[in-house]
């Protein structure tokens, strides 16, 4: 019902943000991370990332993980992005489930157990992640 304005809503979600609101602060981290209302600024999107990482929103533990596998605002730690894709994950993000399977397999970040690999592949699988269904497919795994 209003002409989109990302100034305006990055205003909003800073104010909410600020009071504690966990998908503010996702919202917020976004607009930083796109550039959108606001100068692209990579470390201020992890950190309102990590607040509302902290406070269990799946989204934004997948981003923060995203941001520390690729070191996009903060220096690169893999270790630190296989935790965060856990979080996510173990709150069912299809997508965290997927690169925390590809980080088993590959012992990305983490000691490589395959088997690990198989069940989060599996996880994301039965949530209809094609990624996911392909990568057992190819290992020859039924899911």
């Amino acid at each position: 019902g209003v002409a989109q304005d990302y100034a305006e809503a990055v205003k909003w979600y800073r104010k909410a943000a600020e009071q504690g609101h966990a998908k503010a602060q996702f919202n917020l981290a976004l607009m930083y991370s796109n550039g959108e209302g606001v100068a692209q600024d990579k470390s201020e999107a992890v950190k309102w990332y990590r607040k509302a990482a902290e406070q269990g929103d799946a989204e934004a533990q997948f981003n923060l993980g995203v941001m520390f596998y690729n070191g996009y605002g903060v220096a690169q730690d893999k270790s630190e992005a296989v935790k965060w894709y856990r979080k996510a994950a173990e709150q069912g993000n299809a997508l965290a489930q997927f690169n925390l399977a590809l980080m088993f397999y590959k012992g990305d970040g983490v000691a490589q157990d395959k088997s690990e690999a198989v069940k989060w592949f599996r996880k994301a699988a039965v949530q209809g992640l094609a990624q996911a269904q392909d990568a057992l497919r190819e290992l020859g795994e039924s899911w």
